[in-house]
């Protein structure tokens, strides 16, 4: 692709994508068609050419979902409308999975091969799939590990009509064929061309993104599986229990529905934040104990201050829901199930450090979510829960929705702010840290979804109520993604606390259990023989583990334990954003060893092993940020603990 302003145009198609976003050009610059030669000496330029680069990534959205890829002539005017270095423009769109520079057909089956689906049958779905002469292609974690093994149908093309913003989706099993010709009922699933006001660019996606929940017809459910109360397809399957807290809503509560959700207790604590004012809010959290949910367990509350206390302004509040992780699909059923929750949470977020502006960084692969959270958006604004002057009490908070577009990077911080901005999604070294420049250089305050839902029931309940749940070190309540091969995967809630056996009793274990991996792929095999290990942060850490996330993938002796470590391997090497040479190089170098040792056990495999000590020392103390830091933990951990290649 030529890297100049060149002279290939876009289509009436791409141009109109573009348009739609943007709005119409202005001069002849920017491409408008009535052109003067006053008109071509001057662009945009200065402080309000960079103040529209954030718009990029939406604007690579914008083609991207209505035709299908991004051409060099829409690239251009892309570029031209934003008055950004088409050098740099290319850089952006081929560092996403789900951006195509060159052509591809409009519908595409994007089938998952990560950690749970390769459990569950991945291979055998491909292998079906192939020398059909349909257009499909392998993908990390499409977070639908619940029902492993999973793919995701894209179409490009204009907004669907309805105004319905998520049908039901089909929870019984597909065929390959099934899959690719998208029956009546997934074919309803797709996002609509809903508008709203959660800022430029986010109504939901031209293209048509479908989940598809499937399994390969040599692959049988068991009677036990396929009851209809531990269906695989049940993403929560606690659902109705009235201990919950976290996830007492979901199923119980339409989330579609506004007043539903304020029927079941929704928006008392946003009320209770402006009773007691923004510095009482902190000290709840603070007290309370709150910590990430995300895998660095950093005290919430010691963040939302320190933002808070920042002179420079504006702040800035994130909600960092790009949980790429695989294994990992809590913030999704979350999102799904309780949009509501979100944005009251983040709204209180935002008024307890200050910020009048949210951004709520997305999965590219989530249709749904972004549906359900568009929706919750519009209807809050319509309802003075967003916007110039939230329930009366002179606070403007709002809610802008981005989509990332399939890199795993981005759920780093930092990385994430730059995806945002409009740049590559490359972590910055710190500090200075987030709480001091952040997005767009000011002050941020990011959390997760989960964190932020924490804050509900912290608001409700009380600090000290809330604290007595969980442990001392570990407070609340905590959800665990469960995936592999157990009887009923999906989102589970328990206290902080409970042992790894208390919740696979819940999930229905296999009868020959191999290994349990805690924290994706960035975490930790553990031997069945040690499933009463607390999940706590500090209880996994005395172990020799990780909780991170809140991965729980559980392996029987039917998978093969060297391909499960050289897909692991494969997905940091494919993730990596190249900046740093430990990681840029370091995980080609685990991968080819892995590679070398595949079929091999003893000493036919001691020098790889070594040298794959010695590689994964290397990224673990000198790379930049946290995926090339613990992308040799699960190797690791497989060796030492599990004996593989003895």
């Amino acid at each position: 692709m030529d890297l100049r302003f060149g002279d290939s145009k876009p289509t009436d198609e791409e141009r109109a994508a573009i348009d739609a976003l943007l709005g119409p050009p202005e001069t002849a610059w920017e491409g408008a068609d009535d052109r003067t030669d006053a008109d071509l000496r001057w662009a945009r330029g200065g402080r309000v050419a960079r103040e529209r680069r954030d718009l990029l990534l939406p604007g690579l959205h914008a083609v991207n979902d209505r035709v299908g890829w991004i051409s060099e002539g829409a690239l251009g005017y892309l570029c031209r409308r934003l008055t950004v270095p088409p050098a740099e423009a290319y850089g952006v769109a081929t560092f996403y999975s789900l951006f195509a520079v060159k052509p591809r057909p409009a519908t595409v089956l994007r089938v998952c091969t990560d950690l749970a689906c390769a459990a569950r049958g991945s291979a055998e779905l491909c292998s079906a799939l192939a020398g059909r002469g349909v257009d499909w292609e392998s993908s990390p974690c499409l977070g639908l590990c619940e029902r492993a093994p999973a793919a995701l149908l894209v179409r490009a093309g204009p907004p669907a009509a309805s105004n319905h913003p998520s049908p039901p989706l089909p929870e019984t099993p597909q065929s390959p064929e099934g899959l690719y010709q998208a029956p009546p009922a997934i074919e309803e699933a797709r996002p609509t061309g809903l508008s709203g006001r959660g800022g430029v660019g986010n109504p939901p996606p031209a293209a048509t993104a479908v989940f598809a929940p499937a399994r390969p017809a040599a692959v049988t459910l068991t009677p036990e599986a396929a009851a209809p109360e531990q269906n695989p397809g049940a993403a929560a399957p606690q659902a109705g229990q009235e201990d919950l807290i976290l996830l007492k809503r979901i199923g119980a509560v339409d989330p579609e529905s506004l007043d539903d959700y304020r029927a079941h207790g929704g928006y008392t604590a946003l009320r209770r934040a402006f009773a007691i004012g923004p510095t009482a809010v902190i000290k709840e959290i603070t007290d309370a104990g709150l910590v990430g949910r995300g895998g660095a367990a950093f005290p919430t509350g010691r963040k939302w201050q320190a933002t808070a206390e920042q002179p420079d302004h504006p702040h800035y509040l994130v909600c960092n829901a790009d949980e790429s992780e695989p294994g990992t699909f809590k913030d999704r059923v979350l999102m799904e199930g309780d949009p509501y929750a979100l944005i009251e949470s983040m709204t209180i977020a935002g008024y307890a450090t200050g910020a009048h502006h949210g951004y709520l960084y997305l999965r590219g692969e989530y249709p749904r979510a972004l549906a359900r959270l568009q929706h919750a958006i519009d209807q809050a604004h319509l309802r003075g829960l967003l916007g110039d002057d939230v329930l009366g009490q002179g606070y403007a908070f709002d809610i802008e929705i981005r989509r990332g577009a399939g890199a795993y990077i981005c759920g780093e911080e930092t990385a994430l702010f730059n995806s945002i901005e409009g740049y590559r999604g490359e972590p910055r070294s710190k500090p200075p840290f987030p709480v001091e420049k952040g997005l767009f250089g000011k002050p941020t305050a990011a959390n997760n979804v989960e964190t932020l839902v924490n804050v509900l029931p912290i608001l409700n309940l009380g600090a000290e109520a809330y604290a007595a749940i969980g442990t001392a070190r570990s407070t609340g309540p905590k959800l665990f993604c469960v995936s592999g091969n157990v009887h009923r995967p999906g989102v589970y809630e328990l206290p902080f606390g409970a042992t790894l056996r208390d919740l696979l009793e819940l999930a229905g274990p296999p009868e020959r259990m191999r290994a349990v991996l805690l924290g994706g792929a960035a975490g930790g095999f553990v031997r069945p023989d040690e499933l009463d290990i607390p999940l706590t942060f500090e209880g996994t850490r005395e172990a020799g583990t990780t909780l991170g996330s809140g991965v729980v993938l559980v392996l029987d002796d039917t998978v093969p334990l060297p391909r499960i470590l050289l897909r692991i391997a494969e997905f940091f090497r494919d993730e990596s954003c190249g900046q740093c040479v430990p990681c840029r190089v370091g995980t080609v170098r685990q991968e080819e060893a892995l590679h070398r040792i595949a079929d091999r056990t003893g000493a036919a495999a001691a020098s790889d092993i070594a040298l794959l000590r010695e590689v994964g020392a290397a990224m673990r103390d000198a790379s930049i940020c946290g995926l090339g830091q613990t992308a040799w933990n699960a190797v690791e951990s497989a060796v030492d603990r599990l004996g593989a290649y003895e």
